[in-house]
């Protein structure tokens, strides 16, 4: 039986409820693009709101980060990968908790106590020193010195600057036929982090002051790529099962062994994996220049420049032949890859042509600079990398034929540029964490509602939400529609929401079966990722929607709707812009 379905049989042997994956692509977060973590869909019930399934969930959950995408190519990093977790909502807390992971890793998995070793928190002025989890992990069988005591750095967990804050006990093991040393050094890196339970007991304001939450959380996750790479004693996450099918195929078209091709193997493998659930969320996102079409287009082209590192046919199917063994690798868990093949397969082959132009294009400025000097500055370097998608390899090879020089420090030097000032506008959307759901947020979030039923009204009842994006300025919205909208309509729909705000609508939360829900009328973005418990809001007789929430509790609450801008976020689908005054 395959790791997850033994961890949620487990955690629901004990009473928990299992919840459906969430999407990859976040609603109604603005804080990040992609889902980073199991627990960011529960950011609401973490923050107290009552959680349809009740205070004990399992899951598996999608998740891309891509805070490590320079990292990808060594044996354990990842742009796509799934976090396995269990959450207590105010019921069991620490020995529980430390309980529960200490059984299945021992009993379930069937790792020996003896190469396990734990983290715990060390306090601080303010916070006392975690003894009750260490005393729980000595109880099980862990030695005292198999107990290392860190500081905020390593065993403390807070969203940003303020929110629900706690201690937290990692959970390592001995990677390495070395004999296992009686005391645990958590600077030695043939310990490997596998498990991690945060505890949520504390609220920290912005001014730095502690206070302790009425509603004390678990919350924990484990990467099944890591888990799996140590039950099966490899130390290359790609050496596992779960690739395989994938490594073998990529060995066939290349004609290369893994052995000796590592790095450009590991990178167009996870790229490739990473894309196909990208295209395959719900959110239909297609390869584009803005947020996450951006991120699908940048890792389908390093795909396919690594792809050629390996000397591979950059005009055959290699892409859709890798991508068909993600779909019926994965598809017993997540449906939406069988469901929306045909549209992955599609975005990956149009891409690969758009993009082979692009390097033809690249190459042929390439053969102009040749001309002109033997010399390649790194301006120009750069140029070719953030232009046509050349990384530096590939200058330098095509220079190295025609007996040119590049200047690699010069590359160095803009290229870190470009890094930083990535950093900086991005900072805001890779945060992650429970720092949202301000007062305005909670506005915006109602008011998305609103605009969804106004475009129903003008527009078709055929319109529904492909996605959104909020923040404290303003609420941003995807629809289906194949044409732009004009002034009227525009004005039309901004008119029916500004009346649904000043006829002071109530806004009422039901929870109901999800079925029963549906029957009523209930609308819903992505039906799958909903458990058979759903809450429902209703805001008058004008929207009824499944969602987490949070919102208003009237519509005279929002203010004035305005439309800021209505644009094309990709083919037949459309994108607005407004604000609340």
């Amino acid at each position: 039986m395959k790791i997850k379905d033994l961890f949620i049989d487990y955690f629901v042997s004990k009473g928990h409820k299992q919840i459906p994956s969430a999407p990859l692509v976040p609603e109604n977060d603005p804080s990040v693009l992609f889902n980073t973590a199991g627990m960011q869909p529960l950011i609401p019930y973490l923050m107290g709101e009552e959680h349809p399934y009740g205070k004990r969930l399992c899951d598996y959950q999608k998740c891309v980060r891509l805070t490590d995408l320079d990292e990808i190519g060594d044996k354990t990093h990842h742009t796509f990968f799934e976090m396995l977790g269990n959450w207590s909502l105010g019921d069991y807390f620490k020995q529980e908790s430390i309980g529960y992971s200490f059984e299945f890793l021992t009993k379930v998995l069937e790792i020996p106590v003896e190469r396990l070793a734990i983290t715990v928190y060390e306090g601080d002025t303010q916070i006392p020193r975690d003894e009750v989890s260490a005393e729980a992990w000595i109880n099980l069988g862990i030695p005292k010195e198999r107990i290392a005591y860190l500081g905020r750095e390593d065993n403390f967990w807070i969203p940003g600057d303020a929110g629900p804050c706690g201690g937290d006990t990692e959970i390592f093991y001995w990677r390495s036929e070395d004999e296992v040393p009686k005391a645990f050094d958590p600077n030695d890196e043939r310990w490997v982090e596998i498990w991690n339970n945060v505890f949520m007991e504390y609220y920290q304001d912005h001014e730095g002051n502690v206070t302790e939450l009425k509603q004390k959380n678990v919350d924990t996750g484990m990467g099944l790529e890591r888990i799996c790479a140590v039950l099966e004693g490899v130390d290359d996450n790609y050496l596992t099962s779960i690739w395989q099918r994938m490594r073998e195929k990529l060995e066939s078209i290349s004609g290369k062994s893994y052995q000796g091709n590592e790095e450009a193997m590991r990178i167009v493998l996870d790229h490739v994996r990473t894309s196909v659930f990208i295209a395959a969320d719900p959110a239909h996102i297609r390869p584009s220049n803005t947020d996450q079409g951006y991120i699908l287009r940048r890792l389908i082209r390093r795909a396919i420049r690594y792809a050629r590192v390996l000397e591979m046919d950059l005009h055959s199917n290699f892409l859709e032949d890798l991508a068909c063994i993600v779909i019926d690798e994965y598809k017993k868990y997540y449906h939406e890859l069988e469901e929306n093949q045909a549209f992955v397969i599609d975005c990956l082959k149009q891409e690969q042509i758009k993009f082979s132009r692009t390097l033809e294009k690249g190459l042929k400025v390439f053969e102009k600079v040749s001309q002109k000097t033997n010399f390649i500055d790194g301006e120009t370097a750069f140029h070719l990398y953030d232009t046509f998608g050349f990384p530096i390899e590939l200058t330098k090879e095509e220079a190295e034929l025609r007996n040119m020089q590049v200047d690699e420090e010069g590359f160095k030097v803009k290229f870190s540029e470009h890094q930083e000032k990535s950093r900086t506008a991005s900072k805001g959307k890779f945060k992650g964490g429970l720092s949202g759901n301000s007062e305005m947020e909670t506005r915006y979030h109602t008011a998305t509602h609103l605009l969804n039923a106004a475009l129903k009204q003008v527009i078709g009842p055929e319109v529904h939400q492909l996605g959104s994006n909020i923040t404290e300025e303003r609420l941003r919205f995807d629809f289906p529609c194949d044409h732009k909208l004009t002034e009227e309509e525009k004005n039309a729909v901004e008119a029916l929401v500004n009346e649904w705000i000043k006829e002071e609508l109530p806004v009422t939360k039901e929870t109901m079966s999800k079925e029963s829900a549906l029957q009523s009328g209930a609308e819903c973005m992505f039906v799958d990722k909903y458990p058979d418990e759903v809450t429902v809001y209703s805001i008058g007789n004008v929207s009824k929607e499944l969602c987490g929430g949070p919102h208003v509790k009237n519509t005279k609450e929002l203010g004035h709707f305005k439309i800021k801008k209505e644009e094309s976020s990709s083919a037949g689908v459309r994108r607005i812009k407004a604000v609340l005054e």
